[in-house]
């Protein structure tokens, strides 16, 4: 026994924990016919894409390399994107993702259906994620993408994960534009600035399209006579646009009312890899058409960098201008529209702004038509900074700084927990031992469960077993820092005392169990115990569902992740039982029953307790205090076990303890252990 014990220990201990990050062959094998795996490009996951023929077809890369734009969890999104040499995408696959609502709530489904809609899309096109509203998108240069509800900010992340790496890639292998860390305004530059020197410097852009202008443009088109304002007042403005990067203290200050310098600088703070553009509409066009919806991409304005588009969207700003600006601006059309850096816009180089100008030809089925209208971007180079390549962060260790306040939070609470454990006859004989438990559960539910999101799962092993056995990376279980901290403190707690640690005293589901069953009693409900016989099978289900899901994972883990479901951890936990009915219905019937069965949950058909039953096998000492007269002839402990860990003859069954230290309790209080009580008689009597 004491070598099964060594053994276990040193494969829990010497297992290796995270994996390499892709290999050659492991991309070559995601490579379908016609294509195949060229040589490497970069250090940086880029390869040559090659076609049938041997030549030149495109790129593959992965998106985790290129641009680690973090998500919910701290860790990128990584995604596998085939990109051929006209800049269309063939094909973008997931590799691997931690996003919350998608490791434990909808699962990865929605996000692989999401990225299909990529395939046959170019680069070139504007691709925004969303539908539009109402007539909004009608003859708009945008390209919608359906995003997924409920998980729209992981949706766009992905989205912007792909647009970052597939631009870098496109401006540096297709262009010959070396990509490098953007520049960002300066904020100690400072200069003198007016409206007017602005407008004479080139730091206000300007653009007026008169309607003459506008009717010469679609002058031979079906559209040429659907304008009558147009051809009323030829002189007109149809677009009269003044366009500035905000970027930059000194022309922010210029532009812009204090109240509204305020909110930009809050806006910053949030957001500081975005650059804010102002433009400022006198004419007829309006910027954006009336159906547009704020916070979205405008569409009838667009952004272009060497050719390629820039990701603009509306900062949600509503923006009041200085009052030195001339009158017929102060009541003209405003908008404050963002460019994220991380996407590779550069704001020192020349861009382009482009006003899509929108007619539409007939009447039940009208037909748009549309012309575009160029302004011309950028500022001088004594705006910005221009950094030095960062040293980047491992994923992981972003993952962890962005969470530091609630890790070592986590910790210390962990620490004391072990320590007060590591001398539970103390803390079994306090006099409030019951409310100073159910306080550590409460703890345990509402900052682990559902601030921290910590409820372990049986997920996390077998994805452990299929990375060791098929070869696949686990570095993913780095993204999450605060479940893999649980999991150190599981694994330690495993081997001091077997299951009861992480099953007693970490469960956020098994702690809400406990409480439902204290509402039972409080509503005076029956207590029910199986049969000593029925109990004994029960024990049999757990480790069943545990060989169950292991074979699923390996034999069909396309249908893991629904197998897996019979833990009710992500409806009760994780989701918080915002999720479907049936889910709902099992999560809270599991409740209701630890009601009148205490955690039958946990001691039936939970295969996470299951895998925790080899505690039992890897503990290091019988920590729980058993006397001589233990089982024989004192049943009390035996009697008082909820959990039936302990048998007539007075021994612990380890693999079915949850360390709830009643028997501790009863086993040091000399007002209830019988042997004590007896002793205690006889010392009497003999004195007397």
């Amino acid at each position: 026994m004491t070598m099964i014990r060594a053994c276990l220990l040193w494969l829990l201990l010497a297992t290796p924990l995270f994996a390499a990050p892709l290999t050659r062959d492991d991309i070559a094998g995601m490579i379908v016919a016609p294509y195949a795996l060229g040589e490497a490009v970069n250090d940086k996951g880029v390869w040559v894409l090659l076609n049938s023929g041997g030549g030149e077809a495109g790129f593959v890369f992965e998106t985790g390399e290129l641009a680690p734009l973090p998500g919910f969890s701290g860790q990128p999104i990584n995604i596998l994107v085939m990109l051929d040499r006209e800049g269309r995408f063939i094909d973008t696959r997931l590799l691997a993702q931690n996003e919350p609502i998608f490791v434990s709530g909808l699962g990865e489904a929605p996000l692989r259906d999401f990225l299909t809609q990529y395939q046959g899309h170019s680069i070139s096109e504007t691709l925004v994620v969303g539908t539009p509203y109402g007539g909004g998108g009608a003859g708009s240069d945008l390209t919608y993408l359906a995003g997924v509800t409920k998980a729209t900010a992981s949706v766009r992340i992905a989205h912007e994960s792909i647009l970052a790496a597939t631009l870098a890639v496109a401006r540096e292998k297709m262009q010959g534009v070396s990509a490098g860390p953007p520049p960002r305004p300066d904020p100690d530059h400072d200069e003198a600035i007016t409206w007017e020197s602005a407008l004479a410097d080139g730091l206000v852009r300007h653009l007026r399209v008169s309607n003459a202008e506008l009717d010469a443009a679609f002058a031979g088109s079906i559209w040429a006579d659907d304008d009558p304002e147009a051809q009323a007042d030829p002189d007109a403005a149809y677009l009269d646009l003044y366009a500035i990067d905000l970027g930059p203290p000194a022309l922010a200050r210029a532009v812009l009312a204090p109240e509204t310098l305020a909110e930009i600088a809050r806006f910053a703070a949030r957001a500081p890899d975005d650059e804010l553009i102002l433009l400022i509409e006198a004419g007829r066009h309006g910027i954006v058409s009336e159906e547009f919806v704020r916070n979205t991409a405008p569409d009838r304005v667009a952004a272009t960098q060497d050719g390629l588009p820039l990701a603009l969207r509306d900062a949600d700003i509503l923006p009041r201008l200085h009052p030195d600006l001339p009158e017929a601006l102060q009541d003209a059309t405003a908008m404050v529209l963002r460019l994220d850096r991380r996407l590779g816009f550069d704001p020192s180089r020349d861009w382009a702004l482009e006003a899509q100008a929108l007619r539409l030809h007939g009447m039940f089925q009208p037909e748009p038509g549309s012309r575009h209208f160029s302004l011309a971007m950028g500022l001088p180079e004594r705006f910005f900074l221009r950094p030095e390549a960062p040293v980047q962060r491992p994923p992981w260790l972003e993952a962890a700084i962005n969470r530091q306040a609630d890790l070592w939070l986590l910790a210390g609470a962990l620490v004391i927990l072990f320590a007060a454990l590591a001398r539970q006859s103390w803390l079994a004989g306090l006099r409030q031992f019951t409310p100073i438990r159910l306080g550590i559960l409460a703890i345990v539910t509402g900052f682990i469960g559902f601030w921290g999101q910590g409820q372990l799962s049986i997920v996390t092993p077998l994805a452990v077993i299929r990375g060791l056995v098929q070869g696949g990376g686990l570095e993913v279980l780095l993204y999450d820092p605060f479940s893999l901290i649980l999991w150190a403190a599981a694994i330690l707690g495993f081997v001091l005392w077997g299951r009861g640690f992480f099953c007693g005293w970490l469960c956020p589901f098994g702690a809400l169990q406990e409480f439902a069953h204290h509402l039972g009693r409080a509503l005076r409900l029956p207590e029910w115990e199986p049969p000593q016989s029925l109990g004994r099978a029960l024990l049999w289900t757990g480790p069943v569902a545990l060989v169950a899901l292991v074979l699923v994972a390996f034999a069909a883990p396309e249908h893991a992740e629904t197998v897996a479901e019979i833990e009710p951890f992500k409806t009760a936990i994780t989701m918080q039982f915002d999720r479907p009915w049936p889910y709902v219905l099992w999560a809270g019937g599991w409740l209701a029953v630890s009601m009148v069965w205490f955690k039958g949950f946990c001691r039936s058909i939970c295969p996470l307790g299951a895998l925790m039953r080899l505690g039992g096998l890897l503990r290091l000492r019988r920590w729980i205090p058993r006397r001589v007269e233990c089982g024989s002839p004192c049943q009390l402990c035996r009697v008082r076990c909820r959990y039936g860990a302990i048998q007539k003859q007075g021994a612990i069954r380890y693999s079915e303890c949850f360390q709830c230290l009643d028997c501790v309790t009863i086993h040091d209080d000399p007002a209830q252990c019988v042997p004590l009580i007896l002793k205690a008689r006889k010392a009497e009597r003999k004195a007397a």
